[in-house]
């Protein structure tokens, strides 16, 4: 009789939350997510680079599905190997998609259509374009024209699967009006839609007349977040914050090439998450003592790069033989000291992802680390094999018993490594007899 094929740790799990092993099905569920947290993080687990491959169109990933040729064929990351789901007709390059969102039903509402039930991608043509599209078949159930006055080319969701924000790209001006040194106001278009049906909730103008010299922002849980190239960031529409609050202009002290970001925390607890090149800070709303109607803002944990203090001494020699030292500190965002360049949150098993790069000579060296999302403490490391080149752009997901990355190479080649979670069988088993 030939060797029995362990079972999948996540398939397990899923029957047990559909009620094989308890009546009670919402506990089942996070005692199983409990487990797998565990499972994840426990020292001997290895996370292996099951598949990989390369496309010449970008790759996006959502949820369990993996996206090429610009959303048009959709792949399942679930399994060993790469699983066709469906294959959309081809398109004309003004009618490709650009960015989109998946969008899965809400709990308790009545909907108008039955299709309305079933995830579906929200997405953002070339052309302008808003759709929603079925997640599980390819097909368009909803359109919407934007506009002509703009290129839109971003989605993000304001209130997570309730509001999206459509954001459009920077308008640079025309180059004769650049030559002459007229600054065109409007740095962008930021359109806010309801989802199901799309609905137009409005379209706000970033103006750097009434903002001053801004470069970038965006929306968040009904809050505007405004960022200018000092490191300065400002919040405004919260009325906590902008009339009540103490502490609303937050800056990050760093001097890097690259700006800092900021956003609310996805896990709905009013946080907010700052990051920056060697730090990731999670700030907390708090009511001032003795006076409820005012808050300000106060730092909950923060997680620092482990780096090297690394102050160069320039030394000069002048004619007559006079030694000249000369101190200067590298910039923040350094190659040659460990960078934070990506923050996400696994909302299933409450832990913060951070990707820290290193670039040790001609090579970048990556690592994901899962932090403990109510303490900031470092759970698990995992190094990332392939090599990071930090000239080109990076994604990387992190999905219970799985690690994507996506990254670009030269001449517009995108690569896509999927890791998966390989454990000890005696010390799953163990875990798993702990937790019945």
């Amino acid at each position: 009789m030939g060797p029995t094929r362990k079972p999948n740790v996540c398939r397990r799990l899923s029957r047990r939350a559909l009620g094989f092993f308890a009546r009670d099905a919402g506990v089942v569920q996070r005692t199983n997510l409990g487990i797998l947290r565990e499972l994840v993080c426990q020292e001997s687990t290895k996370f292996k680079n099951v598949w990989t491959t390369h496309s010449k169109s970008p790759i996006a990933y959502e949820r369990g599905r993996i996206y090429f040729d610009n959303y048009r064929c959709c792949v399942s990351s679930v399994a060993s190997e790469p699983k066709k789901l469906y294959e959309m007709p081809k398109c004309s390059k003004s009618e490709k998609i650009e960015d989109a969102l998946l969008w899965e039903c809400p709990v308790g509402e009545v909907l108008p259509d039955p299709s309305d039930y079933k995830s579906s991608l929200i997405a953002l043509t070339a052309h302008n374009w808003l759709l929603r599209i079925s997640a599980t078949t390819g097909r368009i159930l909803e359109k919407i024209y934007l506009a002509s006055y703009c290129k839109f080319r971003y989605l993000s969701w304001d209130t997570p699967q309730e509001v999206i924000a459509v954001k459009s790209a920077q308008n640079k001006g025309s180059t004769v009006a650049r030559q002459a040194g007229i600054q065109q106001p409007i740095l962008l278009y930021l359109a806010v839609f309801q989802v199901l049906p799309f609905s137009l909730v409005g379209v706000l103008e970033i103006n750097k007349r009434i903002f001053g010299n801004v470069t970038d922002a965006t929306l968040s849980h009904g809050i505007l977040i405004v960022m200018y190239s000092s490191g300065l960031v400002r919040l405004y529409s919260f009325q906590a914050i902008t009339e009540q609050a103490k502490n609303g202009i937050q800056e990050m002290e760093c001097c890097s090439l690259e700006s800092d970001w900021i956003y609310f925390h996805p896990d709905a607890s009013g946080r907010i998450i700052h990051v920056g090149p060697n730090q990731v800070k999670v700030l907390k709303l708090n009511e001032i003592e003795n006076n409820s109607s005012q808050h300000q803002i106060s730092e909950d944990f923060v997680i620092l790069a482990k780096r090297e203090n690394k102050n160069e001494n320039l030394v000069t020699i002048t004619a007559s033989g006079r030694v000249v030292r000369k101190c200067f500190n590298l910039l923040d965002d350094d190659p040659e000291q460990e960078t934070f360049k990506i923050v996400d949150y696994e909302d299933e098993l409450d832990l913060l992802s951070v990707v820290a790069v290193t670039q040790i000579d001609a090579e970048g060296k990556a690592h994901l680390d899962f932090h403990c999302n109510e303490y900031g403490t470092l759970l698990k490391s995992i190094p990332l094999v392939e090599s990071w080149d930090v000239t080109y752009s990076h994604e990387v997901y992190f999905d219970r018993d799985l690690v994507l990355h996506i990254e670009q190479k030269p001449n517009r080649v995108f690569s896509c490594y999927v890791y998966q979670m390989v454990c000890d069988p005696g010390e799953e088993e163990e875990i798993l007899n702990r937790s019945c």
